[in-house]
């Protein structure tokens, strides 16, 4: 079957360890399920596997891509939902959790095998390629804004780096929930469509904003660090679930932190039930997906490109 997988590890060159090509069909273990795949959509994770975060040599050659949505052995619509392991189903007992592409084959092929577990009815209202978007990206935002934010309608979040997957799906959730959104980019452009997307107000990075607010979703990481903290009111949270621009800001800020008591809430992916509410929660209020835009299978190499470039808003998606 024709996949886009990762044949080598490069730190400084991920793309050079793209290749597009024929792969074997998935294996399929006791009580699990193949999906043939309508669409996937890339996410950082993927770039970062090229890069041998999360991705060793010794499982070479990899399909890379976690989100997926297509149609079950059994001829149903489905969306998978791609943390393999976290409740033990389809695998050992002891096995850690993990997402496709870490162990397992990934989506972006013809077909994926996943445990029955995680496979998860596609809702009629969403397309195959709006649902592709959610299993990730997506649900990372529901998870940050509504699990470990602890933030209610009428309260306020700031975005950081708007653009980006995680950061205009939670732009548009927590727009839809009633929530206060401000957003930060570096781009003009990226700042308007965040504020057609429904944020109250985006600023530049770093810049101030109108107002503190009550939690900040941070996924930027070292480059955008301090602005955080310093935009959070007294008693704030900043969820952090990324930092594509480094793990290690100039400084922690330690004094701000246990002074103004913020709290610091590490967030990834979310549960397959988050995942169930995120689907019927954009079903029922015609929320969707930003997609920057969307190629087929065998032009994957343009999509990795425009994510390792950052010239994208929204969501790349692969169909088959």
């Amino acid at each position: 079957m024709f996949a886009a997988y990762a044949a080598r590890i490069d730190k400084d060159q991920p793309l050079d360890g793209l290749e597009l090509g024929d792969r074997p069909e998935p294996t399929v273990p006791d009580g699990w399920t193949t999906v043939d795949v309508k669409a996937a959509s890339l996410n950082h994770h993927d770039l970062w596997s090229l890069r041998g975060i999360g991705l060793g040599e010794e499982s070479l050659p990899m399909i890379l891509g976690c989100d997926a949505a297509g149609v079950d052995a059994d001829g149903n619509d489905v969306v998978v939902h791609s943390v393999i392991g976290a409740t033990g189903h389809g695998v050992g007992a002891k096995e850690r959790r993990s997402l496709l592409t870490e162990k397992y084959q990934g989506a972006f092929a013809e077909r994926v095998a996943v445990p029955q577990w995680n496979v998860l009815p596609k809702p009629k209202e969403l397309s195959f390629e709006e649902a592709a978007c959610m299993p990730t990206a997506w649900l990372t935002a529901y998870r940050m804004l509504f699990t470990n934010a602890g933030v209610r309608p009428g309260d306020s979040v700031l975005v950081q780096g708007a653009g980006g997957g995680v950061a205009t799906a939670a732009i548009v959730l927590g727009a839809a929930a009633g929530l206060r959104v401000f957003a930060t980019s570096r781009h003009e452009d990226k700042r308007k469509r965040a504020v057609e997307l429904g944020a109250e107000a985006a600023v530049e990075t770093g810049a101030k904003l109108p107002t503190r607010v009550d939690a900040v979703l941070e996924t930027v990481g070292a480059a955008t660090w301090s602005h955080s903290l310093k935009s959070l009111k007294p008693g704030g949270t900043v969820v952090i679930s990324g930092a594509t621009s480094g793990p290690n800001p100039p400084a922690a800020e330690l004094n701000r932190v246990f002074f103004l008591e913020l709290k610091i809430v590490g967030s990834t992916m979310g549960s397959k039930e988050e995942l169930a509410s995120l689907l019927s929660f954009c079903a029922a209020k015609g929320v969707r997906p930003v997609i920057d835009s969307t190629l087929p299978l065998d032009r994957a190499r343009e999509g990795f490109a425009k994510m390792a470039e950052g010239e994208l808003f929204g969501k790349v998606v692969l169909t088959v």
